[in-house]
């Protein structure tokens, strides 16, 4: 009997991380800012959270999950690693270093293509927070860390802590708390989020990400 394309995959993930694959524990930090290394990972289940300091306080980069990579400059041009990778829940990676991942690809051409997708939407995403950089857009990066907050909850549970995220965001993107919630509120009449019981809970989570997006674009 002929196998299923979704049963062939199973079979080449799992042959994979017999070969390359690692367990991480939450809450375990991968490698941090300023490390030497060379190894990239690919994420085959699981949560990771890129973080960096910057002006003394660490802000959230991004949130990767399942399929999403990170840590290839280390394999490119030997680079020391620019962010910290922490696990969110436990973690299963897949662990290359420049020759291991140059083999593996050569034999699994749908995870090069993967890759190369990948990379071409982190860079949009950089384009995105440049640009809310460049424009000092408080709403637009209020959203974009409340979008990672959630997104780090998982958005299965959609349910975040009212005054921890507020003030977190507050801190970190140096907004007066004021800002934070007035913004809370206007996500709260949008119906993009609830509030109930000292909870946000996300309601609309294509609208959320629209929203950091759009104010990079000129739209909020």
């Amino acid at each position: 009997m002929e196998l299923r394309e979704e049963d062939r995959a199973d079979m080449a993930e799992n042959t994979l991380f017999s070969k390359y694959g690692t367990l991480v524990d939450s809450g375990k930090v991968i490698f941090r800012e300023n490390d030497e290394g060379d190894q990239m990972y690919i994420i085959q289940e699981g949560t990771v959270r890129i973080s960096k300091q910057i002006g003394g306080k660490e802000h959230i980069l991004a949130v990767l999950g399942k399929g999403d990579f990170f840590g290839e400059m280390a394999i490119v041009n030997r680079a020391v690693r620019t962010a910290t990778a922490t696990a969110v829940g436990t973690v299963h990676l897949l662990s290359f270093n420049r020759e291991g991942f140059l083999g593996m690809i050569e034999k699994n051409a749908r995870i090069a293509l993967n890759i190369i997708d990948k990379l071409c939407r982190r860079l949009q995403q950089a384009d995105l927070q440049i640009h809310h950089l460049v424009r000092k857009s408080a709403r637009g990066l209020m959203a974009l860390n409340l979008y990672y907050a959630f997104a780090e909850q998982g958005f299965e549970k959609g349910a975040l802590d009212y005054v921890k995220v507020a003030r977190d965001i507050s801190l970190s993107l140096e907004v007066p708390s004021d800002s934070v919630v007035a913004f809370f509120e206007e996500l709260r009449a949008a119906g993009t989020i609830e509030i109930a019981e000292n909870k946000a809970i996300l309601r609309d989570k294509e609208k959320l990400a629209t929203l950091g997006e759009g104010v990079a674009a000129g739209k909020g």
